[in-house]
């Protein structure tokens, strides 16, 4: 039986645009309109995109003690974060691996989450356990998401909200763009400056015709959005993390507050700890490929002809006009140079490790 996939509130728009549709997280997609994924990219890095990410998770924790009880399932400092301002976080195993990464923003009176689209019911399901008496979690359903990226996409989007030019990374704010009540948070998954803006889902096509009309914007799709981010070096969750790697091995122990690394009492905290202090068995690390020639996930890396590791991204980056990869290796071949092999198609490629991101990060400081 075929399956039968989820909309979003703006497939009709997608499809008058002429998107290419394609079965993602249990939704219909777009994966590239006509002019295709190289020049989606391209006008990303150099002017202004419209991504449509309303198959993400939304929801908000509300009640005294709301941080405090995230806290349960996550090595992040959430008590630490200030009104307005938003932060990345693992959600954690009790083995040590990672069930979710996400955001989390202090609303003022509760905390607002964007969760992945394929595990944001085993998310909430996650938080909904670990809650005390008195904090709620309440998903956001009919809420859409759209980002809005590139250098030109916030110096345009100023010419509707004024005041979103102001937010600094990692500011959030609820505001208006025209009429239209939104949360708009500066970040993004490009690498590029931006905003993601949470809007009512019966307001999500007039906004995204609005955004779609200012000077330069061109819509993109998920093969824009995956290229973009793994340039700019940013994880995918069920391709470089997952519940069976690590915070350390993953290279997210940034992610760890430094409180949190005081109290050891988040699901993990023992393997991590250990991690920590001794080193992983394995590293993941960032490839360049000799050639043209992409490697794809699960092409086996060797050195001197012994595997050691395996790649879990990989594609042809239009900015760097070469392909790109990401995945892990044993500890002892992740150093910056490292050469290696990767095995495509019963032959060896040469690459070598290369430090992330293959592009600078050009987010507003």
């Amino acid at each position: 039986m075929a399956e039968t996939l989820l909309e979003t509130p703006l497939a009709s728009l997608h499809r008058e645009l002429g998107a290419r549709m394609v079965p993602f997280a249990g939704y219909a997609m777009p994966v590239q309109y006509p002019a295709g994924i190289l020049a989606e990219h391209l006008a990303t890095r150099r002017g202004a995109t419209l991504f449509d990410v309303s198959h993400m998770g939304q929801a908000e924790l509300r009640g005294e003690g709301a941080a405090e009880a995230l806290e349960r399932l996550t090595p992040a400092d959430v008590r630490i974060l200030k009104p307005g301002r938003q932060k990345y976080g693992l959600l954690t195993t009790e083995a040590g691996g990672i069930l979710d990464d996400f955001m989390v923003a202090n609303l003022g009176d509760r905390l607002f989450l964007v969760l992945n689209a394929s595990r944001k019911d085993v998310d909430c399901a996650a938080i909904e356990a670990a809650l005390p008496a008195g904090v709620t979690l309440n998903r956001l359903p009919d809420r859409a998401l759209l980002a809005f990226q590139g250098p030109a996409a916030v110096p345009a989007l100023a010419a509707l909200a004024p005041d979103v030019a102001a937010l600094p990374f990692m500011g959030v704010a609820a505001t208006r763009i025209g009429d239209i009540p939104v949360l708009v948070s500066r970040s993004g998954y490009t690498g590029e400056d931006g905003v993601e803006i949470s809007v009512a889902g019966d307001r999500a096509e007039i906004l995204a015709r609005a955004l779609l009309a200012l000077t330069g914007a061109a819509p993109a799709g998920l093969g824009a959005r995956d290229s973009l981010r793994l340039e700019a070096g940013l994880c995918l969750y069920g391709n470089d993390i997952d519940e069976t790697t690590s915070p350390v091995e993953a290279g997210l122990t940034w992610t760890i507050g430094k409180r949190r690394r005081t109290e050891w009492n988040f699901p993990g905290a023992a393997r991590v700890r250990e991690e920590l202090e001794n080193g992983p068995a394995r590293l993941r690390v960032g490839i360049l490929p000799e050639g043209r020639q992409p490697a794809r996930a699960h092409t086996a890396i060797a050195v001197g002809g012994e595997t050691v590791g395996e790649v879990t991204s990989g594609t042809f980056g239009p900015s760097l006009n070469g392909p790109c990869a990401m995945g892990y290796v044993a500890r002892g071949h992740a150093a910056d140079g490292t050469a290696l092999e990767l095995m495509v198609r019963g032959r060896a490629i040469p690459a070598r490790v290369a430090a992330t991101p293959f592009i600078p990060h050009r987010y507003a400081r």
